[in-house]
């Protein structure tokens, strides 16, 4: 029996969340170093429960119209991609070489001081407390490759998950392109007391 792949988005591009958004760009380690390196000011301090409940709670509004989810959206991001299996948390194989690619550039000298956050995705198919369940365990499952595998520092790295709460403006809910996972600069990470 052929399994399914499910296609995820890691966002690493440089502007407003998701403007233009198209295909994912080749990746390289200097590609990734140069685009999540552009921290132009202080990252804002954030509180990662506030998030997650911002884009719960925002009725399907774009990223940009919610107050803290605007803070953070003109930090550094990039677009790759990362393959699940089909309803899974399993990364495919073909995508270590995308994490390994991602992990060299984070212990890069010019990124080594940023911590990142990774937010996971999920398109509007299937049960809403489904999808925000596997969004939330395909941004941990990211976060695990990269600090077991990779020996990325496990507390650079935050991982939420928003299911399917903040789709790309102008596309599909539904569609496979809202299945992803981001990863944004955060900066010198300060949680918010």
């Amino acid at each position: 029996m052929k399994r399914l792949i499910s296609k995820a988005i890691l966002v690493l591009a440089t502007g407003v969340l998701f403007s233009g958004f198209a295909s994912a760009q080749e990746v390289s380690q200097e590609r990734i170093v140069k685009g999540l390196g552009k921290l132009r000011a202080a990252a804002p301090a954030i509180d990662l429960e506030i998030l997650r409940q911002e884009a719960i709670n925002g009725g399907n509004q774009p990223m940009s119209a919610l107050p803290n989810w605007k803070r953070i959206g003109k930090l550094p991001q990039m677009v790759v991609e990362i393959d699940f299996e089909n309803d899974s948390v399993a990364i495919q194989p073909n995508s270590y070489r995308t994490l390994g690619l991602i992990a060299d550039a984070l212990h890069h000298p010019n990124l080594w001081d940023y911590k990142f956050l990774v937010v996971g995705h999920a398109s509007a198919t299937g049960d809403e407390k489904h999808n925000l369940d596997l969004s939330e365990q395909r941004a941990a499952a990211i976060k695990e490759a990269l600090s077991t595998t990779f020996a990325v520092d496990p507390a650079r790295l935050y991982a939420i998950g928003v299911g399917e709460h903040l789709p790309i403006e102008g596309t599909d809910v539904k569609g496979s392109n809202n299945r992803r996972v981001q990863l944004i600069n955060l900066g010198v990470f300060k949680i918010k007391s």
